[in-house]
């Protein structure tokens, strides 16, 4: 799957491509792990080939806000703390037992160095995810409920039946209560 996922975004040659899944490591994470904790700095990027994880955040009062969901076929990482070795502002953790590629910072620096393609996915990559961000945070701002519901449904077709309700709902920015009305309606249509 992370060959697919490589070889759809940028043309690599065969060669190239077994270099860059050499510095991969494969990792089998068991469900509820945390991967990094807030204020940790990211030494990992991970591709999820297999489960679902999530970034989130701690209010002052302790309540979990997710910011983010990270499915089989993408990457998961606290971004901005992994590529910019800072602090992360956020939680990692896996939500089921997954299979998972790891490379680190130091050798993605390595093949960043060593093949322009490599540049160009991680631009094509950035700016997947920076829509998707702009996606959500239009979604939160500018939509209902329902259609905030229905917008998590086309990002994560699967996630209502892999995922804890609380954590959806921390996701859309409502309350179990309202997104437990909205996917009742949905079952009587």
């Amino acid at each position: 799957m992370l060959t697919d996922f490589l070889i759809d975004l940028v043309p690599f040659t065969h060669d190239e491509l077994n270099d860059i899944l050499s510095h991969f490591e494969k990792e089998q994470v068991q469900k509820n792990q945390i991967l990094i904790k807030e204020s940790q700095i990211s030494t990992k990027l991970y591709f999820v080939e297999k489960g679902i994880g999530r970034s989130y955040y701690l209010k002052q009062d302790g309540k979990e806000i997710t910011q983010w969901f990270f499915d089989a076929g993408n990457f998961m990482s606290s971004a901005d703390s992994f590529f910019q070795q800072t602090p992360s502002l956020y939680y990692l953790e896996v939500l089921e037992d997954s299979i998972l590629y790891s490379i680190t910072k130091g050798k993605m620096d390595v093949l960043l160095n060593k093949y322009h393609k490599m540049e160009k996915l991680a631009r094509l990559i950035s700016i997947q995810m920076l829509t998707k961000i702009v996606h959500k945070v239009n979604a939160i701002q500018f939509q209902t409920a329902r259609e905030r519901y229905d917008y998590m449904l086309t990002e994560f077709p699967n996630i209502s039946h892999q995922v804890p309700l609380g954590h959806i709902a921390s996701y859309l920015g409502m309350t179990q209560e309202t997104l437990s009305r909205i996917r009742k309606n949905e079952l009587l249509k």
